[in-house]
């Protein structure tokens, strides 16, 4: 676990505009490659020099990464490549919260110049204390007073069934060796949002920096430029989560439907972390109708007209 000051010195700016934009490109490059006897017939059949289709599904924080991804690109008139996006419980807008939630955003924002020089993430330091903490999680979920409490609590900040709240430390990512952490200025990101009701990009704290990054005194309200989505977006709330809750996830729909983008809603009887540590036939059956659509639309792309059409327009030739 890596604990070096700068490693960590990343918010929310860093995963849409420098990490998916790197996944993104060497996904592009793969596919190009693999694709490459083939382009030429494509791009005459189409004139799009893209041959194939990218869709992203995100959940949470990565919701609010993808669309700052796309945004910023489109800002900066450069191709994000993809073609449709899946939201499931999309960060972005939090001012709709539970007072525990509330209570934690006043005094981060307080403590936040104080605790800056000296927190870089929140973390488990040491392979040792990872251990620790994992075993002590696993003992207190089977002794049952402990453990019922720990379920009530995590039910009420994130909601729905946290029975198996153990079972989620046994899963790949969470090991002595790379266990989840959050940076400080992430953590910070998100209270600055749910502070300013707004989905904004991370305030530097002065005008000055704000500038120098945005080329404004304040950050960019991400919220102003949904008019720039140029792809179909597909929203899902849970109508249990206590984390994101529906109403936030509206938000995001309310917009970009005001900008006239190709938008659906939808809600599932769901808590936040239903969405990625359950396994419900009806999310997946979900997600792949709306992977579906965007297959049917590679029948027949943008400016490429159909062999019965073509047939058409020869005939009338033929007829002049």
């Amino acid at each position: 676990m890596a604990s070096s000051c700068r490693y960590w010195k990343y918010s929310i700016n860093e995963h849409g505009t420098q990490d998916i934009p790197a996944m993104i490109e060497r996904i592009h490059q793969t596919k190009v490659t693999e694709l490459e006897n083939s382009q030429k017939i494509v791009e005459e059949e189409s004139g799009n020099d893209q041959p194939y289709k990218l869709c992203a599904i995100c959940h949470s924080l990565g919701g609010a990464a993808i669309l700052m991804y796309i945004l910023t690109r489109r800002i900066e008139v450069k191709p994000h490549r993809l073609s449709r996006l899946i939201l499931l419980s999309p960060a972005g807008f939090h001012h709709d919260s539970n007072p525990v939630f509330t209570m934690m955003e006043c005094l981060f924002l307080l403590l936040s110049p104080l605790l800056a020089p000296f927190v870089s993430a929140f973390y488990i330091p040491t392979r040792f204390f990872r251990m620790l903490f994992n075993k002590l999680a696993r003992d207190f979920h089977n002794l049952p007073a402990v453990g019922g409490l720990v379920q009530t609590l995590i039910s009420y900040l994130v909601g729905g069934d946290s029975s198996n709240w153990v079972g989620v430390l046994g899963l790949p990512h969470y090991n002595m060796n790379d266990m989840p952490a959050v940076s400080f200025r992430v953590a910070l990101h998100l209270a600055q949002i749910k502070h300013t009701r707004k989905f904004m990009m991370f305030d530097y704290g002065s005008a000055a920096a704000n500038m120098k990054a945005y080329g404004s005194p304040q950050p960019l309200d991400l919220g102003e430029f949904y008019s720039l989505i140029d792809i179909p977006v597909d929203l899902v709330a849970g109508r249990k989560d206590k984390v994101i809750r529906p109403s936030m996830v509206r938000k995001h729909y309310k917009l970009m439907k005001d900008a006239g983008v190709e938008v659906s809603y939808n809600e599932f009887e769901y808590a936040h972390l239903d969405f990625t540590f359950s396994h419900h036939e009806e999310l997946l059956a979900y997600v792949m109708s709306r992977l579906i659509l965007v297959g049917a639309s590679m029948k027949q792309q943008p400016g490429q007209k159909s062999l019965k059409n073509r047939r058409k327009e020869g005939q009338t030739s033929s007829s002049r």
